[in-house]
């Protein structure tokens, strides 16, 4: 028998959702983020939940595709960034998704919009926005990574070369502090730069958990992009550098954070 009645029902919920982000928890019992981590230390200590960045999962969750654990991961964040990028989006508009995560949240942020058209190598984004309100999704082909279900390779380089949208939206693993933006794998890059090169308005989304790192793969310097939409404001050095390279930079405040916070 648990402690609380609010231990148990934790463990309820997050049962019958696999995983769930400690906000979403102090939500929902209208408590604060620090008594949900006090409730949910014991439940961690007996092995019942494991601990994820920003939240918690059931032990069997760990063998998920680390895709679906990164989908979690900042997701107020991410919804935040979501949200306001769909709002820069109109009825009609054409544009290039990536696969990453945060592209996802946008996809989902996308599904009330109409006669939209996708250049996507996301089957995952693809099965999101092609059955709704008229929208036209076209899929890159090639190689599908098993992680998260994105083409990669010369084949979907190919695809995009052959369109002209009005936004290329990516994400990136890291951006250091001489506004080097980096990923973790190498054909992610090629593609953010490939996508980059078809359209007029090319936008970064990336939560503040991005800023001060570096990646294996650099994708391109600030010049490359028009917009950074984040959650936080980056710390000054790199406002200075993405200012003077004339990229915008827009903050999207998740509920976690303020929009006039730094982050260093």
């Amino acid at each position: 028998m648990f402690a609380t009645h609010r231990q148990s029902e934790i463990l309820r919920i997050v049962r019958a959702q696999h995983t769930c982000t400690i906000a979403d928890l102090a939500n929902t019992f209208a408590v604060s983020d620090e008594t949900v981590r006090r409730d949910l230390k014991p439940l961690v200590a007996e092995g019942l939940l494991v601990k994820v960045h920003g939240g918690v999962m059931l032990p069997a969750q760990l063998d998920e595709p680390p895709f679906r654990r990164r989908m979690v991961e900042q997701r107020d964040a991410k919804r935040a960034i979501a949200a306001r990028i769909a709002q820069m989006i109109r009825d009609g508009d054409s544009l290039m998704l990536d696969g990453g995560t945060t592209c996802v949240h946008i996809a989902h942020a996308l599904e009330a919009h109409a006669q939209l058209t996708v250049v996507t190598n996301s089957a995952e984004i693809a099965r999101l926005l092609a059955p709704r309100n008229g929208n036209r999704v076209l899929m890159a082909g090639g190689e599908l990574r098993a992680d998260d279900a994105s083409a990669v390779g010369d084949s979907a380089l190919a695809f995009f070369r052959q369109f002209h949208v009005r936004y290329a939206i990516v994400s990136v693993t890291a951006i250091d502090a001489k506004g080097r933006f980096m990923d973790a794998q190498p054909a992610d890059a090629v593609l953010a730069r490939t996508a980059f090169a078809q359209a007029e308005r090319r936008i970064v989304a990336a939560d503040h958990t991005k800023f001060g790192h570096s990646a294996l793969a650099h994708v391109f310097g600030a010049e490359a992009l028009d917009v950074l939409v984040t959650d936080v404001a980056p710390a000054a050095g790199l406002s200075k550098v993405l200012a003077a390279a004339g990229a915008e930079v827009i903050c999207a405040a998740s509920a976690a954070y303020h929009a006039d916070e730094e982050i260093v």
